[in-house]
């Protein structure tokens, strides 16, 4: 999109660059610009990321160069984005490389902001489940179960062994755990379980048995703690 701005503008800029309240002094001018060209300008260079006001402008493709250049979140991003980009696919092909990255970091996280994102943007869902099944991995953030139920919800028909392995991948690592926090999460478990998806919960209590079997519990505490992981699947 650069090549739509205007060298006028660009001059502009530049001028204001020596004065150390430069970014306060740009959004007084370009903020609320009568010239589009002017306010995509700025969305382009204003220091610390374009702000909600230029995500939010009337004018689509200032929309989408601040949507690109913002460091605000996905969702918040998606709520100012310009309905027009959302609705119209040869605009949102503009946003695409930014909302790769963006829900690379949604998949990484508890995905209830993903879900959320989804809500206002269903047709990423595609993009979602890329980067759930494919996408790099930078945080160890285990998924909301709830919230994981509800994702497997909305992409039903496009479950594979893929998904739910990479689903399977963000529940709660019990490989180091203490008795106490298996105790903990074995209880939180069984207050939400019938609220989750029957695939995840298999998997939890696959998981479990594993954890208690290779656990050096005395035999009666494995027994006790068996039994309470029986309990999900009776529910």
């Amino acid at each position: 999109m650069e090549e739509l701005f205007n060298l006028t503008y660009k001059d502009e800029v530049e001028a204001l660059r020596e004065f150390s309240d430069f970014e306060a002094r740009g959004d007084a001018k370009y903020l609320d610009h009568p010239n589009a060209e002017a306010r995509l300008y700025w969305a382009f260079c204003r220091p610390s990321g374009s702000c909600a006001a230029q995500i939010s402008d009337s004018d689509p493709l200032v929309s989408i160069m601040a949507f690109n250049h913002s460091r605000l979140g996905a969702l918040k991003r998606f709520e100012l984005l310009h309905p027009q980009v959302i609705a119209d696919e040869s605009l949102r092909i503009k946003i695409n490389n930014r909302s790769r990255m963006l829900f690379r970091s949604l998949a990484d996280n508890d995905l209830s902001e993903l879900n959320l994102v989804l809500d206002l943007v269903p047709m990423y869902l595609q993009m979602a489940l890329d980067q759930l099944k494919n996408g790099r991995k930078w945080n160890e953030i285990p998924a909301d179960l709830k919230e994981a139920t509800r994702f497997l919800k909305r992409a039903e028909a496009y479950v594979d062994e893929a998904l739910l392995e990479a689903l399977y991948a963000k529940q709660k690592d019990l490989s180091e755990a203490e008795l106490g926090e298996v105790k903990e999460y074995l209880e939180e478990l069984l207050s939400i379980c019938k609220e989750l998806d029957l695939r995840l919960l298999e998997n939890i209590q696959k998981e479990l048995f594993a954890w208690v079997k290779r656990s050096d519990l005395h035999i009666l505490q494995k027994k006790t703690l068996q039994k309470q992981i029986e309990k999900l699947k009776e529910s």
